[in-house]
């Protein structure tokens, strides 16, 4: 294995905002009166803002313009904003920084691949921005995962090729993408079960077992 970079998706891998997400899209499903559950928000793991949307939509009771959709979809980012307003260096474990910090040491180079059109903004606020050397995120991609396009994009940022990289992943289209992107998949948390990933993690800090 020739890995000089490491991706790390955000959501579930370094930070936890998952229930955040689900609170912002409860309430915007619930003024709209349309039944939502952690089951239907499974579903929207490291899938794009406007295509969770859509998977909502499918329990609503008549067709949305495009211009309500942009206006829906509006509403639910501002909801989570407030919440992720609140965050703080707190809300990334020790285990995490301790971790990225060794793996920097160790001559890795390091990024953000991440459907989130907020993945700034969130390391900002946990204070991670000084540890990544470049960030592919929702402002510039077209397709989410589990089209490869995001974590392509991140090896560009840091000069490598695909066959270079690995991402680390906690969903099943993290993997996907990683995989059809020609990357080495490392599965943590929900796709620890997953038999497409080539390495699995019990905890974050396993990473330095195998890099």
């Amino acid at each position: 294995m020739n890995t000089k970079g490491i991706i790390f998706d955000l959501d579930g891998v370094i930070v936890f905002t998952d229930k955040f997400h689900y609170l912002a899209w409860k309430a915007v499903s619930d003024e709209l009166g349309i039944y939502f559950d952690e089951k239907i928000n499974n579903r929207l793991r490291g899938v794009s803002r406007m295509d969770s949307l859509e998977i909502i939509l499918e329990g609503g009771k008549r067709e949305y313009s495009e211009n309500e959709k942009i206006e829906i979809a509006e509403k639910k980012n501002e909801i989570y904003k407030g919440y992720l307003s609140k965050m703080t260096p707190s809300d990334v474990s020790d285990e995490v920084r301790k971790t990225l910090t060794e793996l920097k040491k160790r001559g890795y180079l390091l990024a953000i691949g991440s459907s989130s059109k907020n993945t700034k903004y969130i390391l900002e606020r946990v204070a991670l921005s000084d540890f990544f050397d470049a960030v592919s995120d929702g402002t510039n991609i077209k397709k989410s995962k589990p089209d490869p396009e995001v974590f392509l994009k991140a090896a560009e940022f840091i000069k490598l090729s695909p066959c270079e990289c690995a991402v680390i992943e906690d969903a099943f289209a993290g993997i996907d993408a990683a995989k059809s992107g020609g990357m080495t998949a490392v599965a943590i948390g929900d796709a620890a079960s997953y038999e497409k990933a080539d390495i699995v993690l019990g905890t974050f800090s396993d990473l330095l077992k195998h890099f």
